[in-house]
């Protein structure tokens, strides 16, 4: 057995769980034991059996406590080394040889490569041969090192994903601040953590996991509230906003202002066409903030047009009156 205990946060998601576990059992490097964070009423019924110890650790808390539940296993595990694996991240067999492997090689924080499968290929059977050969990268995610390790100069590349540490070095940093509840800025304070008191953060090469499919949104306008009030305690705490790119994007939907020489302020709740325009779809690995920011971009500059041609008595083209009296009657879902 390896000496790496595999720590997961659960709230509902029992078939991505069962996955997850399925995928461990495949392991080159068997780990000591897996952890299971668990952030509901009752504990998962039914797991599969597994060659080696699994625990589920109830962690009490209406909105989502992911910063207070990864402490809970960090501490609960016995293992030197700490895998920390999201529920929707189907481990590759080789991912606890390499991240332990890499333990060994940096006491630091290590980023393993994370690719994307669609709805229908996450609700197949396992086969790491076909995910290598369909699952995508995210594209505002840094490729896997040339290299075996690469130091990350800049903290804010971490992801909670799926990352290792030494325990001992893990409890050294004092964990991720409990603080924050609910989704988004957990994962920025503890990168901004690390680089304050010296602990490299690094990509490694291999350590893979397949992202599973799930309902989603890019920005998380379904977290809104959660991601303005951790996005105002990062700025009491270290002196400036984070989540810039989702609060901009809140900001274009007319749901926050974001004015920086004042508190940030919700301006109203997220609707059905908000929702829309943010959702991703089954046949997408994966959403990303930057695409929603390009149509809201390319309204803007429309219903521009609109306005000066209406100003200026130009004809414009019927297709682009059409484009913006859509975004004039259904707002951004046009």
């Amino acid at each position: 057995m390896g000496d790496v205990s595999v720590l997961t946060l659960a709230r509902g998601r029992g078939g991505h769980l069962r996955k997850v576990m399925q995928g461990l059992a495949m392991q080159t490097v068997p780990p000591a034991e897996m952890i299971i964070a668990v952030m509901q009423p009752q504990p998962f019924a039914d797991l599969p059996p597994m060659p080696f110890p699994v625990r589920q650790i109830p962690v009490p808390g209406e909105m989502l406590p992911l910063a207070g539940a990864r402490n809970r296993v960090a501490r609960e595990a016995t293992g030197r080394n700490l895998v920390f694996l999201d529920i929707d991240c189907i481990p590759d067999p080789t991912l606890v040889a390499d991240y332990r492997d890499g333990l060994a090689a940096l006491d630091g924080l290590l980023m393993g490569e994370v690719l994307y499968l669609d709805d229908a290929t996450s609700r197949g059977p396992l086969d790491f041969e076909h995910f290598a050969t369909v699952a995508e990268k995210h594209s505002d995610r840094q490729g896997p090192p040339g290299q075996r390790l690469r130091i990350c100069e800049d903290y804010r590349c971490f992801w909670s994903l799926t990352f290792a540490i030494r325990r001992d070095t893990f409890l050294a940093t004092g964990g991720f601040d409990e603080r924050y509840v609910g989704y988004g800025g957990e994962d920025t304070d503890f990168g901004k953590t690390l680089d304050q008191i010296g602990v490299p953060i690094a990509w490694l090469r291999g350590a893979r996991s397949y992202h599973q499919h799930h309902p989603h949104h890019m920005p998380p306008v379904h977290h809104l509230e959660s991601v303005v009030r951790n996005a105002e305690l990062f700025e009491e705490k270290w002196g400036y906003r984070t989540m810039g790119h989702w609060l901009d994007a809140f900001a274009r939907m007319g749901l926050i202002d974001n004015a920086p020489d004042r508190k940030l302020r919700i301006l109203r709740p997220a609707t059905e066409q908000d929702l829309s325009l943010t959702r991703q779809h089954g046949h997408q690995p994966y959403s990303n903030t930057a695409s929603v920011i390009r149509k809201l971009q390319e309204r803007a500059t429309q219903a521009g047009a609109i306005q000066a041609g209406a100003a200026g008595g130009v004809a414009l083209p019927a297709a682009l009156v059409v484009a913006a009296g859509q975004v004039a009657e259904t707002g951004l879902d046009a």
